[in-house]
């Protein structure tokens, strides 16, 4: 039977430490329901006193069926007892199961930051540590900056952790704060301290500073430790901290250890990440491993032929046990394989020597010469191919579009932008002439093909942009340069990425927008 490592997400404390992270109250409640579902063995909720947000949350815990809530504190100050420091009393105050508390463990801040004897520091955690488990919790201790204060004072950092293990704790998270341990140090402090104390009570918890936060994690594993703590998509504070969506598949698929995920558990690793994402309202990293869009993506020609024959030769793991997927990219790189690979996967049934497939592969490469990018928009390429195979209805036709942008004065002197948007199309039979204002021109255009589409497809009204980007493709000619707009969309459930190019920014915005329109259109097989 495979050894056991447990799994401590701290997403919600630290990850919120994110510059630009605010969650709110319905954010973690939806985002520990998603851990609990995923398989982690613990969820940190927060901390407990230190705001409202983390106060609401404590008040009415999700019901857990996998996962135990951890409430994150501190020692007892110095001067307090613990049965009376108030910080202990907001912790063990709330109905979590589960009580992390920091202590310092590097001589320098004892004598620095808490100005304290050292000796006072032990009784500070032993004592606190002992107040945790009297109330009937599971006690952790959190050692911050637990390797400079091992580097710098083996004896006195071990001495706080053997304070914490006679006061009860269940659990030592060795923690490398400021995330400046490189593995190799990492290893050989984690196998010296697990001469001293069972691996089987060492966790881990590592900062990214040196994008070493995940190597970090799984070198102590090698030396003992057995809890890793960790954010979904590596989130936190600076740099950010151990990724446990990196992390989970190298434990179970690379090391060999068992976790609280069962194989199925695993394939749901992809939609965990992204739903992380989604609540925080931004794009999902393309390059992440295992769950990016990336992960599994392949360009070259020669490499598509080669996954086509055996996948181990571009994979490390197949895509589908994490819940991924392998994408064929479509460029000016592409070849035969790739058109025929991208093929297959969005449907299109095809004989391989079918004269067409030639003609795509050199129109798609004369069409990114002009600055079109099918490997980043996959849903203009898929509209691409099926009109190369008569395959896409005309759902409508623009007639004329016209943008007014005024920038002015308001009454009150305050300067003011104003965009309005009128739309002329041909929609099943009948000419519409709509008007919208919006948020800029593109937005404009937009609301007015809506006003229009909407009536007749309303699976329109779910549709909304996600993301815009604007590339310049031809420096040199200045304010003429030749621009390349890129339209993520999405409908709550799907997301696709479309591309316009035009000399006129606003009418590459506008063929993206109409790709996007179309390819909502037709996955929802509406009719023309």
């Amino acid at each position: 039977m495979s050894e056991r490592v447990y799994l401590y997400d701290c997403t919600l404390r630290d990850g919120a430490q994110t510059q630009g992270v605010d969650f709110g109250v319905a954010d973690k409640l939806a985002i520990a329901t998603a851990l609990d579902q995923l398989g982690v063995d613990y969820v940190e909720g927060g901390w407990p006193g230190a705001n409202p947000t983390d106060d609401a949350f404590f008040a009415a815990l999700p019901a857990m069926k996998r996962a135990r809530i951890s409430a994150f504190g501190m020692t007892r100050r110095p001067g307090r007892s613990a049965a009376n420091d108030p910080g202990l009393s907001a912790v063990l105050g709330t109905s979590a199961e589960i009580a992390c508390l920091v202590g310092k463990t590097w001589d320098f801040q004892v004598d620095t930051a808490l100005g304290i004897p050292r000796a006072d520091n032990l009784e500070m955690i032993g004592e606190s540590i002992a107040e945790v488990v009297r109330r009937r919790r599971e006690a952790m201790f959190d050692a911050e900056h637990f390797f400079d204060g091992y580097k710098a004072n083996p004896a006195y950092a071990l001495d706080c952790l053997k304070a914490a293990l006679q006061g009860g704790a269940r659990w030592l998270v060795l923690c490398d704060t400021n995330g400046g341990t490189l593995p190799h140090e990492i290893e050989r402090i984690v196998g010296e301290v697990a001469r001293v104390i069972p691996g089987d009570r060492l966790g881990i918890h590592c900062h990214n500073d040196t994008e070493n936060a995940v190597a970090n994690s799984l070198a102590a594993v090698r030396a003992g430790a057995r809890q890793i703590q960790g954010t979904l998509n590596g989130l936190g504070e600076r740099c950010g901290n151990a990724n446990l969506v990196a992390i989970i598949p190298n434990l179970m698929l690379k090391m060999g250890f068992a976790t609280g995920l069962s194989a199925d558990d695993l394939t749901h690793l992809t939609h965990v990440s992204r739903l992380l994402d989604d609540r925080l309202n931004r794009p999902p990293a393309r390059n992440a491993a295992y769950v990016g869009e990336s992960a599994f993506a392949h360009k070259g020609g020669l490499h598509v032929s080669a996954v086509e024959k055996d996948p181990r030769t571009y994979e490390h793991v197949d895509p589908s046990v994490v819940g991924n997927r392998r994408t064929v990219l479509v460029s000016d790189q592409a070849g035969r394989s790739n058109i025929l690979a991208r093929f297959r996967e969005i449907g299109l049934d095809i004989a391989a020597d079918d004269p067409r497939v030639a003609q795509l592969v050199d129109d798609v490469k004369a069409r990114e010469h002009d600055g079109f990018a099918y490997d980043g928009a996959e849903a203009s390429f898929e509209l691409l191919a099926r009109r190369a195979l008569a395959d896409v209805p005309e759902y409508f036709k623009l007639i004329q579009f016209r943008v007014i942008t005024e920038r002015r004065f308001n009454a009150r002197g305050a300067l003011i932008n104003h965009t309005e948007a009128t739309v002329k199309v041909g929609v099943h039979g009948r000419t519409m002439l709509t008007v919208a204002e919006g948020n800029g021109p593109v937005d404009a255009l937009d609301g007015a093909l809506r006003e229009a589409l909407v009536p007749l497809h309303p699976t329109l009204k779910h549709m909304k942009l996600v993301d815009f980007k604007v590339r310049i493709l031809t420096p040199e000619a200045g304010t003429k340069a030749i621009t390349r707009v890129m339209i993520e969309s999405s409908d709550g459930i799907r997301r696709w990425s479309t591309v316009g190019v035009s000399a006129n920014v606003i009418d590459a915005s506008y063929n993206a927008l109409d790709d996007a329109i179309t390819w909502k259109l037709l996955k929802d097989g509406e009719a023309s």
